[in-house]
């Protein structure tokens, strides 16, 4: 950028139009990717409680057969423990992959502030510019 003391005012308000529309596209592909990086967080999170709501049925499941077990087996409680075993621990692997999913998920803030704090300073720069 020069610094030409000649230039008139339609030209010195064309370059700053024109500065400031490269300036706003700048932006929006900022924000863009950093937008793209919050939605591959997101997905990740929703993968996690998939994976937990998964395991949850999956112990549904077992525990039915549990219940189902000790009604028709009263003699055979070996069968009926081990299945309410097996059921309990599915029980508590999907619920600690459910909750880890679920803070994963709150941590994240869909707030573009790197943008943000980009489009302030620029609105500085700009404001220096004018005055």
């Amino acid at each position: 950028m020069s610094h030409d003391t000649n230039r008139s005012v339609p030209d010195l308000l064309g370059d700053l139009i024109q500065q400031a529309t490269t300036l706003m596209r700048q932006e929006v592909q900022l924000a863009r990717a950093e937008m793209g990086e919050k939605a591959s967080s997101v997905g990740r999170a929703i993968g996690g409680m998939a994976v937990g709501g998964g395991l949850l049925v999956a112990a549904l499941v077992i525990l039915l057969q549990a219940a189902v077990a000790a009604l028709v087996e009263h003699t055979q409680l070996s069968a009926t423990v081990a299945s309410l075993i097996v059921g309990a621990v599915v029980a508590l692997v999907g619920t600690i992959s459910l909750r880890g999913a679920m803070t994963r998920l709150k941590d994240i803030t869909p707030v573009p502030h790197r943008t943000a704090t980009q489009i302030s300073r620029d609105a500085d720069v700009v404001k220096e510019q004018i005055t």
